[in-house]
């Protein structure tokens, strides 16, 4: 397990029988550094969508990609659509990219926005802790690329329907802080033909040793209580580091050529989410290192709210429309 002995202690207003575990739906063996996940998590099978498919990424790993593309009635056939390569959430630790849940809800963006989604199926920790994940996205990155440059053999729907040069970054929770690692690693990348146009980072999932003012005033939120953000960063960061390291703290180290990495940035939150502080302070980071940044705070919501809201869904993909086809 990460080490945290330099960690201050959580605060008293700690709802004492919290078990993180337990609210996780996990038992965690230390011997072998893995999980049980027991927490329910309905799957929906390809084979019941004509309008997903799933194509394996690397059959070492186990990854692979479920592609969505827009039904019959929402398609614009005169016109190549913009193409999103998506990253969900779960804390690092939970969920799939058939996980109902968020089957239903790349659907509902691939309808809504006019667009083909590619949500990722990458590898989960603690079983395998970052980087795998960070690595996973990278190489889903380069496979998008691998299609655009064989027109002949190349996946069918991406072929036909995919625009290259209109490519987004997108991830929800986790899956956000993914994608700000992921298109910071594909800067230094030659991607070409594909063109990534923005990054789209929906309630991004960052933290710090130093509490925020928002994770103390909802210290115990019915979607992050502190105790389980505590625990989902032990078992997602690399064993021996605590929270102030990279992958989990944006601000403890600068990164140069910023405004060169990410062109266009993102950034949603809500009011009532324990994350919002450190969302809207990332977003400034961004924003004083001279990128692009559009930021959208949601009064009233909580964190996840989009995957169970069809109306926080429904403000979500409007905003990402705004963004995608925005001119700036």
């Amino acid at each position: 397990m990460a080490d945290h002995t330099a960690e201050p202690p959580l605060p008293s207003s700690v709802t004492s029988i919290m078990n993180p575990y337990e609210l996780l739906g996990v038992i965690y063996n230390p011997a072998t550094d893995t999980l049980i996940r027991n927490s329910p998590n309905p799957i929906t099978n390809p084979n019941d969508d004509p309008d997903t498919k799933d194509v394996d990424l690397n059959p070492t790993n186990n990854t692979w990609i479920r592609i969505f593309k827009p039904s019959q009635s929402q398609q614009n056939h005169e016109q190549l659509l913009p193409v999103i390569i998506y990253f969900h959430g779960g804390g690092f630790i939970r969920c799939n990219a058939n996980s109902t849940i968020l089957h239903d809800f790349c659907k509902s963006m691939a309808n809504q926005l006019s667009a083909i989604v590619l949500s990722l199926e990458y590898r989960l920790a603690p079983e395998h802790r970052l980087p795998a994940a960070y690595e996973d996205a990278v190489e889903s990155l380069v496979w998008v690329q691998n299609q655009a440059m064989d027109t002949i053999n190349g996946e069918p729907w991406l072929r036909s329907y995919g625009d290259f040069s209109k490519c987004f970054i997108m991830g929800c929770s986790a899956g956000a802080n993914i994608a700000y690692q992921c298109c910071l690693r594909a800067s230094e990348l030659d991607l070409a033909p594909i063109n990534i146009c923005g990054l789209i980072l929906n309630q991004p999932y960052f933290g710090g040793l130093e509490r925020s003012k928002s994770e103390l005033r909802l210290v115990n939120d019915k979607k992050v209580p502190l105790v389980v953000n505590d625990l989902m960063w032990e078992l997602g960061l690399p064993i021996g580091v605590n929270r102030d390291h990279v992958y989990c703290n944006p601000f403890v180290v600068g990164v140069e050529n910023l405004q060169r990495k990410i062109r266009r940035c993102l950034v949603t939150c809500s009011n009532e989410d324990p994350l919002v502080d450190r969302d809207i302070e990332f977003a400034k980071m961004l924003q004083g290192n001279g990128v692009k940044v559009m930021s959208w705070v949601e009064e009233f919501g909580f964190h996840g709210m989009a995957h169970t809201d069809p109306k926080k869904a429904e403000g979500l993909f409007k905003v990402v429309k705004d963004f995608i086809f925005s001119q700036d």
